[in-house]
């Protein structure tokens, strides 16, 4: 059994690490949450922002657009020229793709400055790639409705974790100290 674990010794240290880090954000994460039910930013901050920028770049591309507190859930509605086209909800804000994306970097950890760096230049691609999703999600479900769903369910969550799993194979291929230990 000992030979085993020592055999082993890396991939079991990968999974402890990263179900530590996904649990241990997961629980602030939820706090948080828990937290925001008092916020003056409804539904809370992060969704909240997102819904403005998503806003204002759909306003920046010439429609008419209002984001609205939903009065029967914690959303924010979504409102182009005048039709109301989605909600905005917390799994909308990319929070917890971040977690995802940072659990698996920390758990294939490089060195601390890289990997701080990967993390935070990452972060910021994920949420802006996210935005740019929700835009141009909202323009298709405008001008083709009945694609909606399948646009909402199937392209734009395989752009948001494919570029998370490239971002993901670039880091170990590139920076990882198992990169550095198998050359």
């Amino acid at each position: 059994m000992q030979t085993l674990f020592i055999k082993y010794k890396s991939v079991i240290k990968f999974i402890l690490t990263f179900l530590l880090v996904y649990i241990s954000f997961s629980v602030i994460y939820k706090l948080y949450l828990d937290a925001s039910e008092d916020s003056q930013f409804y539904p809370d901050y992060m969704t909240h922002l997102v819904a403005l920028q998503s806003e204002s770049l759909l306003n920046t591309f010439g429609y008419d657009t209002q984001i609205v507190p939903h009065p029967e859930e914690a959303s924010m509605k979504l409102i182009v020229n005048g039709k109301y086209l989605a909600r905005i909800i917390e799994g909308c804000n990319s929070i917890s793709v971040l977690i995802l994306f940072i659990s698996f970097i920390v758990a294939f950890s490089g060195k601390l400055k890289a990997t701080f760096f990967y993390i935070l230049s990452g972060s910021v691609l994920i949420y802006i790639v996210n935005l740019i999703r929700i835009v141009i999600l909202s323009m298709g479900v405008y001008h083709y409705p009945e694609h909606g769903d399948i646009l909402h369910t199937v392209v734009f969550p395989a752009i948001i974790y494919g570029m998370v799993f490239l971002l993901w194979i670039f880091w170990v291929n590139r920076f990882s100290k198992l990169k550095k230990k198998d050359a």
